[in-house]
């Protein structure tokens, strides 16, 4: 099985071992009993709690809960929501930079049933047009060893740098069907790229090979919930099954479960591991967050490994 180039660029010089790009933001989280709407006009839920969210925000702090020298770029807003967010980076003790988006600080609701299963409004404040100005990010990028880049446009114009400096790169395509164009300008111009098979209509084979075939990846992952993840490389035409790992205690939430499992990948990646270690440890981390309420609240540590 194909394993981790090298890197060649002196990562003991470097400062960051994974730079994050876009995706912090702030959800608010609903427990209802069925993910769908009730007879009525209104219903009592338990208590609903804000929580500093986002997929960025997972990766960055499940990145920083394993020992990994993480830097976090954004845009946040000049609002309570941006103090949360700011406060609760103060208190994880993670090492975040941004700047003001006069749109206000991108938020959430998610729906959690008694499953733990999850539906997401997504509240996309940024503008479609909004960049990271060159002269912000480029620094960082270049004192990184790797940058994961969230799907969120703010970091779209970053990819030439990343190719120019020999960065390496991933991107969570989330739920994508194959077809929206925005999500296949991160699937093409990334090395790894992580997808969600719940979006694929049941062929994630079919999108994963096409995204080794077009673009620019050596791997790409489909996570599949409680079915596990599948695998498969530019160097092995073989689809590979990873099961899902028993997280040791009821699923009461799978908020953060997919930027936890990117976290998990990404630690064991950039550590030189095989790619099966690098599958295992990705399985436990998302298997983790599945076992706390809410969204990124607990992360595997390097401790927990």
């Amino acid at each position: 099985m194909a394993e981790r180039t090298p890197d060649h660029r002196g990562t003991d010089l470097l400062d960051y071992d994974v730079l994050v790009v876009g995706g912090a933001g702030v959800d608010t989280i609903v427990r209802v009993d069925r993910l769908e709407i009730p007879d009525g006009d209104s219903i009592g839920v338990g208590p609903v709690i804000d929580y500093v969210g986002h997929t960025g925000n997972g990766v960055a702090l499940g990145c920083h809960a394993l020992g990994l020298r993480t830097k976090f770029l954004d845009f946040l807003g000049a609002d309570p929501q941006g103090e949360l967010v700011l406060a609760a980076y103060r208190e994880h003790g993670l090492d975040f930079s941004h700047l003001v988006s006069g749109a206000g600080t991108p938020r959430g609701v998610n729906l959690v049933d008694a499953d733990g299963r999850r539906f997401s409004f997504y509240d996309g404040r940024h503008p479609a047009d909004l960049r990271l100005p060159r002269a912000f990010y480029l620094p960082y990028l270049e004192r990184s060893r790797h940058v994961h880049l969230s799907i969120t446009g703010i970091n779209r114009d970053l990819y030439p740098d990343v190719h120019r400096l020999g960065v390496t790169s991933s991107t969570d395509l989330h739920a994508w069907d194959g077809l929206d164009e925005h999500h296949r300008h991160y699937a093409l111009r990334s090395d790894l790229v992580f997808l969600s098979a719940a979006g694929c209509g049941g062929r994630p084979e079919e999108l994963m090979r096409g995204v080794l075939a077009d673009g620019r990846a050596r791997l790409v992952v489909a996570t599949a919930g409680a079915e596990g993840a599948y695998l498969l490389t530019r160097e092995d035409p073989v689809l590979r099954h990873y099961p899902a790992l028993d997280p040791g205690r009821p699923v009461v939430d799978t908020n953060g479960a997919g930027d936890s499992f990117v976290a998990g990948f990404l630690h064991s990646w950039l550590a030189g591991h095989p790619l099966d270690a690098c599958l295992h440890t990705a399985s436990r981390a998302g298997a983790h967050a599945c076992t706390t309420p809410g969204t990124h609240t607990t992360f595997l540590t390097h401790a927990d490994l």
